[in-house]
């Protein structure tokens, strides 16, 4: 497995295809990571679509992402499922910020978080405005995640640093 990029270092630029609830319209794309430099991004990648701790870690960010936004960043959740079973899942929920597919897992290796059977292990990456990761937070068991205000402590940081 490969290692995760370190603090204050570069991270690797990627391309995920995605989609955004906005309005009752799901609006895909590719997202790419270079095109978010300016503004903090917190990359919140799960195991699964519609299962239920993912979906009360995404329903919790989409209920605080006027906390982010305050912040000036932005949210993207990445996990292995296709951006159909995406559409699905934001439409079911709610959730109003970009969801992207990593469907071989290649952004999930590339970040040491690929793992066999749930596909990757519940993290949360942030990259500072200038593309270095600022912060990160990986679980070994994948059944709890960082809540909204853990998050937006260490984005305030970042805004201080």
């Amino acid at each position: 497995m490969a290692a995760s990029p370190a603090l204050h270092r570069p991270v690797a630029d990627f391309t995920l295809p995605g989609g955004v609830l906005e309005g009752d319209t799901f609006v895909r794309r590719d997202y790419r990571l270079s095109a978010e430099r300016g503004h903090p991004l917190v990359l919140a990648f799960y195991p699964g679509d519609n299962t239920a701790v993912c979906t009360r870690q995404m329903c919790s960010y989409s209920s605080g992402l006027e906390q982010f936004t305050e912040l000036g960043a932005r949210v993207w959740g990445i996990s292995p499922q296709d951006v159909h079973s995406h559409e699905g899942f934001a439409r079911a929920n709610g959730l109003r910020f970009p969801l992207l597919a990593d469907t071989g897992r290649a952004v999930a290796r590339a970040f040491g978080i690929a793992a066999p059977g749930v596909g990757l292990r519940r993290s949360v990456f942030l990259i500072a405005p200038d593309g270095t990761l600022h912060w990160k937070h990986v679980t070994l068991l994948g059944a709890t995640w960082r809540p909204v205000e853990a998050l937006t402590a260490q984005l305030a940081a970042l805004d201080r640093a």
